[in-house]
This record gives structure tokens, C-alpha cells and sequence, in this order.
């Protein structure tokens, strides 16, 4: 049987708003590409913590900031 871990789930607007974007700004970067990953979970688009948060350490990192 396979493990499941818990994680927390964040919707678009959690998502937005720790980015401090708009909701329609993180739609569009989900449509272009450029949103970290996500999933429609029953109906609502979904983030996982933890993939927001490699998401913006890669951003970090790939600027060149320490």
C-alpha cells in the first residue's frame, strides 16, 4: 500500500494573495505557464503549499538573490 502524506491545499485567491497579485493575474499566469503547479480538485483550482514555496525559492535562485 502506498503512503499518503498530508499536505496543505491553497486555492487561487490564498495563492494570489500571498504573491500579492490579483486572482486574474495568477489565471493568466496558469493559462501562459508561468504559475506554480496546480490542479482542479473538485472543481476548484488547488496549489500546494510546498510547490508554491519551491516555486518562489526557484525564482529566488534562478535572479541570483542570496
Amino acid at each position: 500500500m502506498e503512503t499518503v502524506i498530508a499536505m496543505k491545499l491553497l486555492t487561487l485567491n490564498e495563492v494570489a494573495e500571498m504573491l500579492r497579485k490579483s486572482p486574474a493575474q495568477i489565471r493568466w499566469m496558469i493559462h501562459s505557464g508561468t504559475a506554480p503547479k496546480s490542479a482542479l480538485i473538485g472543481g476548484r483550482r488547488m496549489f500546494r503549499e510546498f510547490e508554491v514555496m519551491e516555486w518562489l525559492n526557484a525564482a529566488f535562485e534562478a535572479d541570483g538573490a542570496a
